[in-house]
């Protein structure tokens, strides 16, 4: 073993480097040789290096409520994640299948509600969704595409099985910092790519903007696209100004924008400009003050009649959250069925619905044992883990659960897989997950590998930057 090595344990988990035995796994051998012929010391300049880049070029994100400062370098850890080609070929079918399955489902639920009236989802489910918006029943969407952009988060078992976490319809974030992973690795070790058949990330940009100039009204060839963002203080800022510039188009907030005679305008130096598409980074409640919440000030007034009259095209479709929501998630395989006839490809986590009073009854008796989760919460919020909480946390959940069932599920904690990151001069294992970016325009893209997020906290299950993650590089190798 190499010195940065020396004791590394795999432990009893599915370990994504190190067979149970010992050994490498195959696809990480050369990586291996490569990391082993490092002194902790050359490492060091190579972390060192990596994070001035960071720094550099402003890769931060925003953690709120902290006295530290908000402002953080995103953590990168310097170990990629390798995924073989045949184990992304059934990733990557998986996916597909689960967007056409969700954009089915929205297409169903916001006209027939066929699935409804064939009681596999249950009307309340949908109708209680926090994000079910019945106001756009029977309003036809661009292209009839309501998910464009989708992060599913995957987590492996400690069988090495790919199972689905949850799904990210309405605003997923992330990719920009997949992007940078990538530029940051070619360049601390510019001659690795050489010894690897590492398939390439840095066409997303452009397959973003052909999904976005693909929904455009009237099929215009060159439609104006426009990034909504909240501002400088939302905790994905970076991102949204990473991908404005990146795909060439313009980075507006709402006060940049204006409804007009029934068309969206921007403000600019040369007067008002239409504005044909807009990839919102901000939710529904915000996106409208005169249809959702009064008090938003970040939207724009008058938007969502320019939508409804189809002179402006938004991705993510307005009404996308009915399907990301923790309780929807639950039925997804029944929606695979149902839609595509076809059983799934990347089953979900074994998961208990508090709205079934079989399953509450479960979840109330096994408090202790599993991850209860919030229907709408995010970045680890809203969680209960039980094997680590206090009776205190159990009974505030408890009581949660009784006074509002339908907003929670459980599942049994997962021992996710792990792989070496660095830690105090050497790897020890540490968990991860991954979250794919699958894009839905004229035909569906999925850029090659995703965000590794990692658990830098030692035995840590929780991998949200928010609460002390991290990320490292996804390679994809080639057949």
């Amino acid at each position: 073993m190499g010195m940065l090595f020396d004791n590394y344990d795999p432990g009893s988990f599915f370990d994504e480097m190190f067979e149970p035995s010992g050994q490498i796994r195959t696809h990480y051998d050369r990586l291996f040789q490569r990391y082993s012929e490092l002194t902790p010391e050359e490492f060091e300049r190579k972390r060192a290096a990596a994070d001035n880049s960071f720094l550099n070029q402003g890769v931060t994100f925003t953690v709120y409520n902290n006295d530290e400062g908000t402002e953080r370098i995103f953590p990168f850890d310097l170990l990629p994640r390798i995924v073989p080609f045949a184990e992304w070929r059934q990733i990557e079918q998986g996916l597909v299948q689960r967007i056409t399955a969700l954009n089915l489902f929205l297409q169903d639920v916001y006209h027939e509600q066929r699935i409804i009236e064939d009681k596999v989802v249950p009307r309340e489910i949908v109708e209680s969704a926090v994000h079910f918006r019945p106001e756009f029943m029977g309003v036809n969407v661009p292209k009839g595409i309501y998910m464009h952009i989708c992060g599913t988060d995957l987590i492996r078992d400690s069988d090495g099985r790919y199972l689905v976490l949850e799904d990210n319809g309405r605003c997923p974030s992330g990719v920009s910092y997949l992007l940078e992973n990538r530029q940051a690795m070619k360049r601390v070790f510019p001659n690795l790519f050489s010894r690897h058949a590492v398939q390439p990330v840095d066409t997303y940009c452009q397959e973003l903007l052909n999904v976005l100039r693909y929904i455009a009204p009237d099929d215009k060839s060159e439609p104006t696209v426009v990034l909504l963002t909240p501002g400088i203080y939302n905790s994905a800022y970076f991102e949204h100004s990473f991908l404005a510039r990146t795909m060439g188009i313009e980075i507006v907030v709402g006060a940049d924008l204006v409804a007009q005679n029934g068309n969206l305008m921007m403000k600019t130096t040369k007067g008002l400009r239409q504005v044909d598409v807009v990839y919102r980074r901000i939710d529904d409640d915000f996106l409208d003050p005169s249809v959702f919440r009064k008090d938003s000030l970040l939207g724009v007034s008058g938007i969502v009649d320019v939508y409804r009259r189809g002179n402006v095209s938004l991705a993510n479709s307005i009404g996308t959250g009915v399907a990301d929501d923790k309780a929807t998630y639950y039925f997804v395989p029944q929606m695979i069925k149902y839609y595509l006839d076809q059983e799934p490809i990347l089953p979900n986590v074994p998961t208990y619905l508090s709205h079934f009073d079989s399953d509450r009854a479960y979840i109330l008796e096994h408090l202790s044992e599993l991850v209860v989760k919030a229907a709408n919460e995010s970045g680890g919020y809203g969680m209960l883990m039980g094997p680590t909480s206090t009776a205190a946390e159990r009974e505030k959940f408890r009581a949660a659960i009784n006074e509002n069932p339908r907003n929670y599920i459980a599942q049994p904690v997962v021992p996710l897989s792990r792989c070496p990151s660095y830690a105090d001069g050497h790897f020890e294992g540490r968990h991860i997950d991954l979250r794919p970016y699958i894009l839905f325009g004229e035909k569906i893209t999925i850029i090659p590998g995703g965000l590794t997020r990692v658990a830098l906290r030692k035995n840590s299950l929780v991998v949200n930057s928010s609460q002390g993650g991290g990320s490292k590089d996804t390679w994809v190798l080639n057949e």
